[in-house]
């Protein structure tokens, strides 16, 4: 190996004798780098990285299934087009799934709100800023059948994301079939019912583990026996690499996941081969290319792997099949055209990867819910890599490249170590009441903002290669008010008209079911959605017998600022600190909150981590506040400033009530913040409410700190003056 350096700087001209060269000690040696993950990735690799690796003379098709799960796949027929959305209301979201899929989309998935996610009626007082955002309101089966009007539902794949209330959704979903004329076992689809990760990550979870995991099972048991051509179950790790997870971990976690509720529908005396042959997965694809495609290969050969323990006979029960989305949390808000290439990377990823089915994001989803515009364009992304590419002529691309191969190899063993971590702690139900997962994720996302806070992890208009001017762009503004007043007449409507003595007899034997180890809750679900009860009066009555979990607030410490490079921002802002500390006599205190129903809690995880690495007084307020509790908690802390963290738009009805409500209990020298996803549109509304600042996300923590503790002065000075 002959080497030379140009110019000062590394340069080299390599002659490789053979395929099985070292690069131990060449230039090529100083090139690699250590993934999030804790992988080494070098430069280039070579046969000699192959010794060792035991699937590689296996083919498509076959176990371990690393090469993807048909020995065909894409050259017989291409990955489903399945975009997911859901529209305020069941009429909104029924045009335009059928526009949809009259421009080429092949299956539906449907979003649904925070408050059906929580099990919570559009009437409720804790859904006020909540109804229609995000997602669409389900309260009846009246609801539903508007859904999917015009619909055959006998025909159509139908995906629903949910898990708190799988219960009351998939029955109303069920009986809307009924009244269509289409029978239980027509029906094909999936139903997440992944409630582990909820209490990982995405907490819309309603009751505590253990008797949720026997709900998972009631499902998967009676599907099993009633619904032979539908999923039970879409064991997501999507919102794990959302939440801050490295590939490692949402890979480890998901599998894990996934491994309980197999145990969980054995121990109900389901054979395997009864019901694993129809789980599916469901995977976040972010913007570490080759990592994702890596992490599908792995994926398919772990789950192999981790099903020989149950002896199934069926070749599919340990074939994993996957929908993958693209990332939300890569899309920035700066420079916002540039998330259509983000998208188109990823979803790359995912194809090459093997997916079986896809959602493209919309570029302006860093803002708002997408708007017809960026939708088409989404759904567009995946027509163009089907139709004008090349890329499904060949099945498995990557198959025996030198890197693809190691790297998935190496992402295997990273995930078998963090397996047996989850196992020493009891398995993942046990591993999450311990926090351990969670605390994991929390601290891989700290240390990830860091990194691009300080410039490290490179984001293009965010900290790198920034535009002068915003690029104005079309949002869709949802009227929140105008949806929950419309759901509430049709709720009224629907109790006016029913059999009340039916439905309470309904509602009576749902109690007693769940009260019994026997009975399957689904059934008496289904029956309770017969008898035309609601989404809230269904949760409320298992509740009963189960109550409803609060999560424990904890948040990591040092990972942020031990990963922050530029050492002299993270120390100006701690003088700052510490000069108001000696003139206060105190420390400045921030209450970090999340109001309504809103559980995505990365972002205000990560501001409450690196606030307090820089010297602040933190206190995290529980999820699903109302404002009215949040402004308690602040005025009983004695804090100097509200940091409200908001994702799904419930900001504009949510943050001038808890203004109002610190205003009546006389607490105004209390100021409130606001960050996350807010459109520009609406920060002159919120400070016209009283807000004093307001960030978007990709906002370094440090400068969020600095403008912070202005804003408490500023507070002070203005009650001073009056």
């Amino acid at each position: 190996m002959k080497q030379s350096f140009k110019s000062g700087r590394l340069g080299y001209d390599l002659w490789v004798k053979d395929a099985s060269a070292d690069i131990k000690g060449s230039p090529l040696e100083q090139l690699t780098r250590q993934t999030p993950e804790g992988l080494s990735l070098k430069p280039l690799y070579t046969a000699a990285d192959l010794q060792g690796i035991p699937f590689l003379d296996t083919m498509p098709g076959q176990p371990p299934f690393t090469r993807g799960p048909r020995a065909t796949m894409y050259t017989f027929r291409p990955w489903t087009i399945r975009q997911y959305a859901g529209f305020s209301t069941a009429e909104e979201s029924n045009k335009f799934y059928r526009n949809a899929l009259a421009a080429g989309q092949k299956g539906l998935s449907v979003a649904f709100d925070l408050a059906t996610h929580r099990g919570y009626d559009s009437d409720n007082l804790r859904v006020v800023g909540d109804v229609g955002k995000a997602g669409v309101a389900i309260d009846t089966v009246d609801d539903m059948k508007i859904l999917f009007d015009q619909i055959p539902l006998d025909q159509m794949s139908v995906s629903m994301t949910m898990n708190g209330a799988v219960l009351p959704i998939l029955a109303g979903y069920i009986v809307a079939a009924e009244e269509q004329g289409v029978s239980q076992d027509k029906l094909t689809g999936t139903i997440q019912n992944d409630i582990l990760k909820e209490y990982l990550v995405r907490n819309t979870y309603i009751y505590p583990p253990k008797p949720s995991m026997r709900i998972v099972g009631d499902i998967i048991e009676y599907t099993s026996q009633f619904m032979p051509n539908y999923n039970s179950i879409s064991i997501s790790g999507y919102h794990i690499q959302e939440a801050g997870a490295d590939a490692a971990l949402e890979l480890a976690y998901t599998l894990a996941d996934g491994i309980e509720y197999v145990k969980a529908a054995i121990a109900r005396g389901q054979d395997v081969d009864s019901f694993a042959p129809r789980l599916s997965f469901f995977f976040a694809v972010g913007m570490n290319f080759y990592m994702e495609i890596a992490k599908l290969r792995a994926a398919r050969t772990l789950w192999w792997e981790l099903m020989q323990q149950f002896a199934p006979k069926n070749p599919k029960s340990s074939m994993l099949r996957t929908h993958c989305q693209t990332s939300g949390w890569t899309l920035t808000e700066q420079d916002p055209y540039n998330n259509m290439v983000r998208t188109t990377i990823e979803a790359m990823a995912a194809v090459l990867g093997g997916t079986q089915s896809l959602h493209t994001n919309s570029f302006d989803e860093a803002v708002s819910l997408p708007t017809k515009t960026s939708s088409r364009i989404a759904r567009n992304t995946q027509l163009i890599i089907q139709e004008e590419t090349d890329i499904t002529h060949t099945v498995d691309p990557f198959g025996g490249s030198y890197f693809m191969e190691k790297l998935t190899f190496d992402l295997i063993n990273r995930a078998k170590e963090i397996l047996q971590e989850i196992d020493a702690a009891g398995g993942m139900v046990e591993a999450i009441q311990s926090g351990l997962p969670k605390l994991r994720i929390e601290e891989s996302a700290a240390q990830k903002q860091a990194g691009i806070d300080s410039g490290a992890n490179i984001i293009v208009g965010v900290n790198k290669y920034r535009v002068q001017e915003a690029s104005e762009i079309d949002v869709l503004d949802i009227d929140n008010t105008a949806v929950r007043e419309a759901q509430i007449k049709r709720i009224k409507a629907v109790k006016a008209t029913r059999d009340s003595k039916a439905t309470e007899q309904a509602l009576n034997a749902l109690k007693d079911a769940a009260a019994s180890d026997s009975a399957n809750l689904l059934a008496y679900a289904i029956e309770c959605m017969r008898k035309r009860a609601t989404v809230g009066e269904i949760s409320d009555a298992i509740a009963e017998i189960y109550g409803r979990h609060t999560a424990t607030t904890q948040a990591v410490s040092n990972v942020y600022i031990n990963n922050y490079k530029d050492s002299g921002v993270i120390d100006d802002v701690k003088q700052q600190i510490a000069e108001f500390t000696i003139e206060e006599g105190r420390r400045p205190r921030i209450l970090v909150v999340k109001l309504g129903q809103d559980g995505h809690d990365r972002g205000a995880k990560v501001i409450a981590t690196g606030f307090a690495d820089l010297g602040f007084d933190v206190d995290i307020g529980p999820l699903f506040q109302t404002p009215e509790e949040a402004a308690k908690q602040a005025i009983e802390n004695d804090v100097h400033v509200i940091g409200v963290s908001t994702q799904v738009a419930g900001h504009k009805t949510l943050v001038p009530q808890l203004i109002k409500v610190l205003q009546i209990h006389d607490a105004h020298e209390i100021a409130v913040v606001v960050g996350g996803i807010i459109p520009t549109r609406d920060y002159a509304e919120l400070k016209k409410a009283g807000v004093v600042s307001v960030f978007g996300p990709g906002t370094p923590i440090p400068e969020c700190a600095a403008q912070v503790l202005q804003a408490i002065k500023s507070k002070q000075k203005s009650e001073i003056a009056k």
